[in-house]
């Protein structure tokens, strides 16, 4: 296992004039920061090397773990869950994992799938009760990352004690459509054009320089007013070895599951689901019948895509009392 102690999140133009951080994946010279404080770690597991970021304070050891997974686009990261990683550093133990194809983890080109994600959460859940015990722990995903978090705790319910799900896939009207156990929305047409060895990096260039990532954020953020940090840090991690391999295989629809309808409506842990109302993520037809169930709580807010960005007191203050009542209720 490899452990990288760190002290702060990346600034808005990380530092790109130093040495390659220990332990990275760093690519054309461009080296990778931490994506966030605390310590960083490494292990292998069944999806193929997994790299977190490990906050714990003192004196609150003992407090239920929380983790925290980072949406799946072309630039994702942990930078993504950035602000809750650093609030809650002050108050209990706080992961942020990293998922195959992303960050620190391993970068392998083959095909990312539904399958490959969610046995990356299970292996980091396995971590966590190797450090804190078998307790059931929280755990909070963005986007994409909600499908893989929905079906791990479908398939390991006593490993949740709850669940936060922000701006999650899967609730617009192609959403609502239960597709046959296992299959994806995967195109292999359009996989197979992105992986043409003859424009494929140089496809991947232009689909992640500055302006087009600033273009995808201001989509996401649903204004031009983004977290500059975001768009510096995924230029970097963007311009990493293998760094294309995973994204491949998103925009080609292969890490949406066409069955992720039927996951949602097994769930029986409280479920938390926040969504915001601006930018181009804004389909949440099917979210009012998940309302009417009694261990889910719907909110939106007047933000984008991501609410702990530009609301990160009222994000927390509504997240801490689904929290309370969650663990009130067991």
């Amino acid at each position: 296992m490899n452990t990288t102690t760190r002290s702060a999140r990346p600034q808005a133009r990380p530092d790109t004039s130093g040495s390659r951080v220990s332990g990275g994946r760093g690519g054309r010279g461009v080296p990778l920061p931490p994506a966030v404080s605390g310590i960083r770690r490494e292990f292998d597991s069944i999806a193929g090397s997994l790299s977190y970021y490990l906050a714990a304070p003192e004196g609150a050891t003992d407090a239920r773990p929380l983790l925290l997974i980072h949406s799946v686009n072309a630039a994702a990261s942990a930078y993504e869950v950035g602000p809750i990683y650093e609030h809650y550093a002050r108050q209990r133990p706080v992961y942020a994992l990293e998922l195959p194809g992303f960050g620190f983890s391993a970068r392998r080109e083959i095909r990312y799938t539904p399958r490959l994600m969610t046995d990356a959460i299970h292996a980091m859940v396995g971590e966590i009760r190797r450090l804190h015990g078998a307790a059931p722990i929280d755990v909070l995903a963005l986007s994409l990352g909600c499908e893989f978090l929905a079906r791990a705790a479908q398939e390991a319910p006593t490993s949740f004690a709850s669940l936060a799900l922000i701006s999650p896939t899967g609730f617009d009207q192609r959403g609502a459509i239960a597709g046959p156990v296992g299959s994806t929305r995967g195109m292999p047409l359009l996989h197979g054009f992105f992986t043409v060895p003859l424009w494929s990096r140089r496809v991947f260039e232009l689909l992640t320089s500055r302006p087009s990532i600033r273009f995808f954020l201001e989509k996401t953020w649903g204004s031009k007013e983004i977290d500059e940090g975001a768009l510096e840090y995924s230029w970097l991690t963007t311009h990493q070895p293998g760094a294309r391999f995973a994204p491949y295989d998103f925009v080609s629809g292969y890490l949406f599951s066409r069955d992720i309808s039927r996951i949602y409506q097994a769930l029986q842990m409280p479920v938390w689901m926040a969504h915001g109302v601006r930018g181009d993520f804004v389909d949440y037809r099917a979210a009012p019948a998940f309302a009417r169930k009694p261990n889910w709580k719907v909110v939106s807010l007047p933000t984008g895509a991501l609410p702990h960005f530009e609301m990160p007191g009222e994000f927390i203050r509504r997240y801490d009392v689904f929290l309370d009542t969650a663990a009130a209720s067991r």
